[in-house]
Formats: structure tokens, sequence, C-alpha cells
């Protein structure tokens, strides 16, 4: 329990080091890094599921010798805070779930039917951008009190949630695109992948209305108002305004900074002075220490990637085709489903090719990367959303890889057009 309350504080002072090292002295990056690793040192033993970690920290150690027996380049900074930003957006997203909660609502009856299903969808899809998994698992609680989840809820939320990697910035998989594509052009991105957010919600909203056995017309879930969303709305306009004055300034750093400024800003009005630093304080030492799984993956993902970089660069393997257009984009969106399917983690295979890639266009890359992403994390059994679902609401993972199988086939269908589209206006 003290390894855990440590590695909480570790991991707040790896996220305030990171911020300041972005805007005063860079060279507190690797200080930063340092607290991340040494957090992760501390809660290592406490993790459940350890094979993947030591599979990569074991491919990651032989990598590494091939590296020292080859003479070839290492670059010891990164390695060691690649994915220190893609972390810093993590931290400050979890933060947000202070300020984030809807406020109770007692005795209303929610509507049933196509109605519910819309504003429910919504609901999941807008909260979800901002604050992440919180949001499907705070609808998720409200429908799984009045009885087991059915086809159409696990449907929704894993889609509606899911869909919101194709364009927000404020999620991890966003944060993981421009740390390995980060000459994208931010405002192609979001716009494609709003577009493809549109033709997700059609696609389900179709599957759930055509097929009887998904009974819409019984269908009941949990609408959040409107009043409950001024979060993302807020964050997102401070997010955009200050991007547009200062362009160069990283996304993510933005997200991190007014993520932790609302939610002291915000807090004591929400309860008192107080109760916001008791709060706080209790959010450091318990909700922080639970981010060990996605801290750890990371963090040795990180290493292996910016590893094999290394060897494919030093043995100068000329990439095995001349341009990256939509062609390729493909393929290589469908070896990450593929891959995904199996149980490889996309930011596994990001950070792989990552570095492998960074010579072709930046923002058809990212992408090919959301579109991974969200395309997976909807149907993999092995994602960490299908993964807490199965846990936490006893839901099968082959039911939810079945009710989502066609879904991701349609949107890569969709992702293969998108891709077309955007490789022909960028003249690739």
């Amino acid at each position: 329990m003290i390894k855990e309350k440590l590695s909480g504080i570790f991991i707040f002072v790896s996220f305030v080091l990171t911020l300041f090292s972005y805007f005063f002295k860079n060279d507190f990056l690797i200080i930063a890094s340092l607290f991340a690793w040494i957090s992760f040192a501390f809660i290592f033993s406490t993790l459940k599921d350890k094979k993947i970690l030591l599979i990569l920290m074991f491919l990651s150690l032989i990598s590494y010798l091939i590296c020292l027996y080859n003479d070839f380049k290492i670059d010891y900074i990164k390695l060691f805070t690649v994915n220190q930003y893609l972390l810093t957006l993590l931290i400050g997203v979890v933060f947000l779930r202070l300020i984030a909660t809807p406020k109770k609502e007692k005795n209303i009856v929610f509507p049933r039917g196509k109605n519910s299903f819309i504003k429910t969808y919504l609901g999941v899809h807008l909260f979800g951008s901002v604050i992440n998994l919180s949001s499907l698992i705070l609808v998720a609680d409200k429908m799984y009190k009045k009885g087991a989840l059915t086809n159409a809820q696990i449907v929704l939320l894993t889609r509606s949630f899911a869909s919101d990697a194709y364009w927000s910035p404020f999620f991890v998989s966003f944060a993981a695109a421009m740390t390995y594509a980060p000459n994208l052009n931010t405002s192609i991105i979001v716009s494609n992948g709003l577009i493809l957010a549109i033709f997700a919600f059609i696609i389900t909203y179709i599957d759930v209305c055509k097929n009887k056995e998904f009974d819409i017309e019984n269908f009941y879930g949990y609408p959040l108002s409107l009043e409950n969303l001024y979060l993302p709305v807020l964050l997102a306009t401070f997010v955009l305004v200050t991007n547009h004055f200062y362009p160069n300034t990283k996304v993510i750093i933005l997200v991190s900074t007014y993520s932790i400024l609302m939610v002291f800003f915000i807090l004591p009005f929400k309860t008192t002075l107080n109760e916001a630093r008791k709060s706080i304080k209790k959010h450091i030492l318990y909700e922080l220490p639970k981010m060990k799984s996605e801290l750890s993956l990371f963090l040795v993902a990180g290493v292996f990637g910016v590893l094999i970089g290394s060897i494919l660069i030093g043995l100068n393997l000329s990439l095995p085709f001349k341009v990256f257009d939509w062609q390729i984009a493909s393929i290589l969106l469908l070896i990450f489903i593929f891959l995904a399917f199996v149980g490889v983690h996309p930011i596994i295979t990001i950070a792989i090719i990552g570095d492998y890639l960074s010579g072709v266009n930046h923002t058809l890359l990212a992408l090919t990367f959301l579109m991974a992403w969200s395309t997976t994390v909807s149907t993999s059994p092995f994602s960490g959303l299908n993964m807490t679902i199965v846990a936490r609401y006893d839901f099968s993972s082959s039911k939810i890889f079945t009710l989502n199988l066609s879904y991701a086939f349609k949107m890569y269908i969709i992702c293969t057009i998108c891709l077309f589209l955007l490789s022909n206006y960028l003249k690739l």
C-alpha cells in the first residue's frame, strides 16, 4: 500500500516536471521521466498480468544487445522519454474526473427507444472525448444497476467510446499519433476523425435499428444532459484558442496544462477549498496508482520501439515502398487490426514502426494510427476497454468480438476510402 501511494506521488511529480520542462527548461524532461520509471519500479510487483510486459522487456534486452554488438547508435534520452508527453496527457485527463462527475439525478425516468439510444450514445461519446474511460463506466454503472447489460447497450458503449479515438485531441491515441508523427496537420486530422466518428454512429444506428435482436424500441440508456457536457466544450475551447495564437505549442501539453488548471480552479467552487485539497490529495495517493497498467505498457513499449528503430536505422534498410500513399496506409491499417485481434496493443505496433516511418507524410501516418486504435479498441478482446467491460459487468469477451466484428469490417472500408481521399488531397 505504501509503495502504491509513493508511486502516485512520483507520477504526479513526473507530470509537474514534464510541464515545467516544456515551458521553462527542457533538460528537466529526463528527470520527469526518471520519476515515472521509479513509479513503475514501485508498482511492477502489483501488476496482475505481466506477460506482455515481460515479453517486451526481454525483447528490449535482446534488441539492446544487438545494438551494442553492431555499434548501432542509441538515443538514450529518447529511449526513456519517448512516451513522456503521452503519459502526461493521460495523467491530466485522469485528474478531470474530480470535476467531471455529473450531478446526481433523482427520480428521473429516462426515455426508452431510439431517442434514448441517440442521446446516450452522444453523451458517452462527447463526455468520453475528454475524460476517456470514466464516461463509459459512469453510464454503464447506471445501466447495470437495472440489470445485466444487453447486446444493444454493449454495442453503444464500445462503439461510442472507441470512436472518440478517431478525432479527440484529449485521447491517448491522439497523443501517441503526435508522439510518433509530430509533423501532422492537426486540423486535417481532427476534421477527418470527426467525419469517421459520424460514420461510426450512422453504421451503429443502422445496425441496431435493422437487427431485431437489439430490440431498439425497448432500449433504455442514461442520457447525459447538456449541463453535464460543459467540461468538454470548455476544455476544447481553451485548447483551440490557445493553439490558434500559439500554433507551435504541442496540443498534448495544452490539454494536460488546462486539465490540471481547471481542476485547481473549478473544484474549490464545486465543494470548498479544504474539501478540494483533500480530494486532490486522495486522487494522487489512490487514483493515480490505478494507472499502473497504462503507465507500465507505455514506458516499456516506448523503450522497445526506440531500440527496434535503432536497429532498423542501423541496418540502413530502405522502406519497402517508394511513396506512403493510401494503398500502403490501408495495408498498414489491416496489419494493425490483425495484430490487435491477436493481442498486440496498438501502442506497441506504433512504437515499433514509428521511427522507421518517420520520413513519410506524418498527417496520413497519424490518421492511420488513429484509425487502427479506434477500430480495434471496440472489437479486440484484448483491448483495455473490452477487458474492463468483461471484468466489471460480467459480459463475454467473445460476444463483444462477434457483436462488433462486422462493424470493424465496415469501418475499415470507410477508413480506406478516407485514406484514399486524404492521400489525393495531399497529392501523395
